[in-house]
């Protein structure tokens, strides 16, 4: 809805929005974290330096979420964890290797490039990297739509925080060499193409990762072992990146796909050794091998609100992550799937309200709207489907008190296999839009009398605080083309 183009930049101010904006969020950008004070096995605050205002911050907290991806608060606290890759006989792993070594997954400073009408030249930097085909060996590099340079990758054989800078330097070389080979060397059909954008932060894979009570391993990813205490889920293949990156004249990376989604336990999102401790992200608490799949973004966002919620009720208890989890996990996976979390092997529980009312809908599958699984599951449709016109009605014997609306809309039934980062702008290339699926117009009755209504709906998970009496509550799409709802609940 606000990058069609999938700019980063733009991408930014969204992610932006969402912090600077959020009620009780403190935001310090640009801040780094240099030292943290202990008290036991707790960490009590933590100092940072914010390069822009050149000021020391010091925050104290009862809880701490590292989500840096380099663990940067281990070091500082003591915490357990590990970095490099298992030996195959610690968690009886078939793609580990036979000896433990400290090699990584490495880095990569992505770059996009542009289709214009004219021709254009390009001069590389002197320090640019003399690239050959010998070099690329088996990558595919020619300007395709799916084509983002992943593979410009180093780094995963030397200290993948404190080698940073220098690798950072060899990406550059490699990427501005890469794209004179594209350019220059007559054989890809670049002549209109120009180099749009490179990234000088390297994109990390893999760093130091956090020890908790479980590490989750390959087994448990690749035969979807379902944990009694899941706040998450992945479904990423195992996708082992060689350490030598570019480097390497072998195949660049080992790929294995799963059956279906597998289970992140809250036990790989607190530390082992430090009681007030969480992290979400590339370094929760899993295997070299199992990490080749959670490390991509959106399985960390989804281990970043699991941590959030596990704070909730710790907090909210005056307990430990660890007695949290232990004391209310049922209700801590309630909660992540009132949110609209998956949780593989869970059902929502629905609302009392929608459970004992009387549900009628134009057409069949209404049933579908509380059955407490708000997705497709295993490529099967499970949403309640309609357009203009169509509803779905809840109705009570007698009068009663209506808190709110929920409602689960399909953002993307059944969705293909589609990469979003993009490294190529071609002129006539589609931008992207918001779900085909996903429903724009619907209103909201409560007894015949409208409570709400929009035309310009852009969200899957919908909620509609009230504070009325009814007999009846009644949903009615206002869409010209059939789309669908996976949830309705009335409490």
């Amino acid at each position: 809805r606000r990058n069609p183009t999938q700019n980063y930049s733009i991408w930014d101010s969204v992610l932006f929005e969402k912090a600077a904006f959020q009620e009780n969020l403190t935001l310090l950008l640009n801040c780094s974290c240099l030292d943290a004070e202990m008290s036991g096995d707790k960490i009590k605050s933590v100092k940072g330096w914010q390069l822009t205002t050149q000021q020391y911050h010091v925050v104290e907290a009862d809880y701490f979420a590292d989500c840096s991806g380099d663990s940067i608060l281990a070091e500082l606290s003591g915490a357990e964890f590990r970095v490099g890759r298992e030996a195959a006989e610690e968690f009886d792993e078939s793609l580990a290797v036979k000896v433990a070594d400290r090699h990584t997954m490495g880095m990569s400073c992505i770059m996009q490039a542009r289709e214009t009408d004219t021709e254009q030249k390009y001069t590389p930097p002197s320090w640019a990297k003399k690239v050959t085909n010998e070099d690329l060996g088996p990558r595919i590099h020619d300007l395709s739509p799916y084509q983002n340079f992943w593979y410009l990758e180093l780094g995963g054989d030397k200290d993948s925080i404190a080698d940073t800078e220098e690798v950072r330097n060899e990406l550059l070389a490699l990427a501005f060499g890469m794209w004179d080979h594209i350019k220059n060397s007559g054989h890809h059909n670049a002549e209109k193409w120009v180099l749009d954008w490179v990234g000088f932060l390297p994109g990390k894979r893999e760093s130091r990762r956090y020890t908790g009570d479980h590490i989750l391993s390959q087994k448990e990813l690749l035969e979807s072992v379902e944990f009694d205490d899941v706040v998450a889920y992945g479904g990423w293949p195992v996708d082992d990146h060689h350490p030598g990156g570019f480097n390497h004249r072998g195949k660049a990376n080992l790929v294995l796909y799963m059956d279906k989604p597998y289970s992140i336990p809250a036990r790989s999102l607190y530390s082992k050794n430090i009681s007030n401790l969480l992290f979400a992200g590339r370094n929760i608490s899993a295997s070299h091998i199992a990490l080749s799949s959670t490390r991509v973004m959106a399985t960390c966002a989804l281990c970043g609100q699991a941590a959030g919620t596990i704070a909730v009720y710790a907090s909210r208890n005056g307990v430990s992550p660890r007695a949290a989890v232990a004391e209310n996990i049922v209700d801590i996976q309630n909660t992540l799937m009132d949110d609209d979390c998956y949780l593989p092997g869970k059902k929502r529980p629905i609302p009392e309200l929608t459970a004992k009312a009387k549900l009628s809908v134009s057409g069949g599958a209404g049933e579908l709207l509380r059955n407490g699984i708000d997705r497709d599951i295993e490529n099967v449709c499970n949403a309640w489907r309609g357009k203009a016109g169509d509803f779905a009605e809840y109705s009570f014997d007698k009068e009663e008190k209506i808190s709110g609306i929920r409602i689960v809309f399909d953002s993307f039934r059944l969705r293909p296999d589609v990469l979003n980062i993009v490294g190529l702008y071609f002129r006539d290339r589609k931008d992207f839009q918001l779900p085909e699926t996903l429903i724009r117009a619907f209103h909201i009755e409560v007894d015949g009398k409208e409570v709400f209504r929009t035309t310009e709906n852009s969200q899957r998970l919908f909620r509609l605080p009230l504070d009325c009496h009814g007999k009846t509550v009644k949903l009615i799409l206002d869409d010209d083309v059939e789309r669908g709802v996976f949830a309705f609940d009335v409490f």
